[in-house]
């Protein structure tokens, strides 16, 4: 086991390096000013957030993917379908409303919605979709007609709501669908998939394994419209305070406490569900409880380790860069943000977790290499986008409406594996880091730029991005392997039309 953190702390280190250096780069130009105070804080949360990485990852193998596995492997053997779907919208409410990226969201945006209401409402959008999401493995479904169908249904929503002062809840309906698939959720539904399908079997058990996660980052949007379509209309937003000195408080240990109680709700819903599955159904053996047991305790520290310093160090820094840079230069703040999106999504742990799957699945067809340069590209583009987007300010939809066009239209032409990749790495960017980095750096530039009262509109929806651009960037990975196919296919043929006959032998 201690190779095993090794080699996660040496993943962990490769991943979080890159942010690091761009912060402590642009610290020592005149683009951005830190206090050694804040450099000190930062620095320290970098390492932390090394350990917190590898330590969860080390935990996802041992426990949580394992635990999904069992769950959809056990129930689906029962053949109990109904018993299948009720325990799959149960885990799928449980997990979300306990899902950290969501409390994140849920925090900077609580003076316009109430927090409690918004987990609920994306809870049970999530356990809704999940259930549909089983379905489809159960019967094969195809994956690219159910996303179709419920994309045309969220735009068709998203029109109900112009004409009226709602409107401005657009980007955080669709941000909501980004934050709702993290760190703890993507392993388990993952892995639960891969159980599932693998267990019902078919010629294409490895495509359907995928999806999961794309229906369910569909179902908070859905929910969260039809609960702006409800709401009062009052929309007096404020920036939450994102100042260092303010979050250290009660000192670190408090904020360490707070979050240990949040993670730990959070695993205590999945746990006690488990166990009681466990008891009823699974009976596994006393090894692999104890595997993941330990699975559980790391992924517990990795988790309180990596929000407590995202929350710490990431969240203020991100909120002042974006405000110097913004106010320093337009052009510039557009480049850089290409390049912190680039490399920010190589700390999100669940994304980790999904490279390794897919390489794994696929036999090697898709690489983690090719995996993590689709998604780095794609998302590096999203956060560029949205800054553009921040300094213009036009409406989301602009953005939206002919990305998922584009990403559906692709859908046809590429084979249904990378779709079904595509959609799910969609929801898997767009984790932790986006959340308490990337947003606040987007809501700095946006009050700099524009003031407090466009955060709302302008601001946000920088997830919906984040989970939007790697649909087509991986869509077009898979279009390039059709066309380079054909290509060498089209080689081959030429080749042997071109052979010289009197080179044939025959055999009499």
């Amino acid at each position: 086991m201690s190779k095993s953190l090794f080699n996660k702390l040496k993943e962990a280190l490769t991943s979080v390096l890159p942010v690091g250096l761009i912060v402590l780069i642009l610290s020592l130009t005149p683009l951005v000013s830190l206090t050694p105070h804040e450099m000190a804080v930062f620095v320290g949360s970098a390492l932390l957030l090394i350990l917190g990485i590898a330590l969860f990852n080390l935990g996802a193998d041992l426990a949580m993917t394992p635990m999904g596995q069992h769950i959809g492997e056990g129930l689906t053997k029962s053949k109990k379908a109904s018993i299948l779907l009720l325990v799959c919208f149960i885990m799928g409410l449980l997990i979300t409303v306990a899902e950290p990226d969501l409390s994140v969201l849920a925090e900077q945006v609580s003076s316009i919605m109430n927090g409690t209401m918004l987990l609920v409402t994306v809870g049970i959008g999530v356990g809704i979709f999940l259930l549909l999401a089983v379905l489809k493995i159960l019967s094969k479904g195809d994956l690219t007609t159910i996303l179709l169908f419920f994309y045309l249904m969220l735009f068709s929503l998203a029109a109900l709501l112009y004409g009226t002062v709602k409107v401005a809840l657009l980007p955080l309906t669709y941000d909501s669908g980004g934050v709702t698939t993290g760190p703890i959720t993507v392993p388990f539904i993952m892995a639960l998939g891969v159980g599932i399908a693998l267990t019902v079997g078919g010629r294409h058990a490895n495509e359907n394994s995928f999806g999961l996660i794309a229906l369910c980052s569909i179902g908070p949007i859905i929910a969260v419209l039809f609960l702006s379509l409800f709401s009062d209309g009052s929309l007096s937003y404020s920036v939450p305070d994102y100042n260092m000195d303010t979050l250290l408080e009660g000192g670190i240990w408090s904020e360490l406490l707070r979050t240990m109680g949040e993670v730990g709700k959070s695993l205590a819903l999945i746990v006690g569900f488990f166990i009681v599955l466990q008891l009823v159904v699974l009976k596994l053996p006393r090894q692999k409880l104890i595997t993941i047991a330990f699975g559980i305790l790391f992924t517990f520290l990795g988790l309180v380790i990596f929000l407590t310093a995202v929350t710490v160090g990431f969240m203020p820094i991100g909120y002042k860069m974006g405000i110097q840079l913004a106010e320093y230069n337009e052009k510039l703040l557009i480049v850089l943000s290409f390049i912190i999106g680039f490399v920010v999504v190589l700390a999100e742990p669940a994304v980790h977790v999904l490279n390794q799957q897919v390489e794994e699945i696929t036999n090697g067809q898709v690489t983690r290499r090719q995996m993590m340069t689709a998604l780095s590209i794609g998302v590096g583009i999203s956060i560029c986008l949205s800054i553009v987007r921040i300094i213009f300010g036009f409406s989301l939809l602009y953005y939206l409406i002919p990305g998922y066009l584009l990403s559906l239209g692709l859908s046809f032409f590429v084979p249904k594996l990378y779709t079904a990749i595509a959609f799910d790495s969609g929801g898997v960017a767009s984790g932790p880091l986006t959340s308490s980095f990337i947003l606040p750096m987007a809501i700095g530039a946006c009050v700099a730029l524009n003031g407090e009262a466009e955060v709302l509109s302008l601001a946000f929806g920088i997830v919906a991005m984040v989970a939007m651009t790697p649909l087509i960037t991986i869509q077009a990975l898979g279009f390039r392997s059709v066309v380079g196919g054909k290509a060498r296919s089209n080689k081959a043929m030429r080749r042997i039309l071109a052979a010289d006959d009197e080179q044939i032998i025959y055999f009499e």
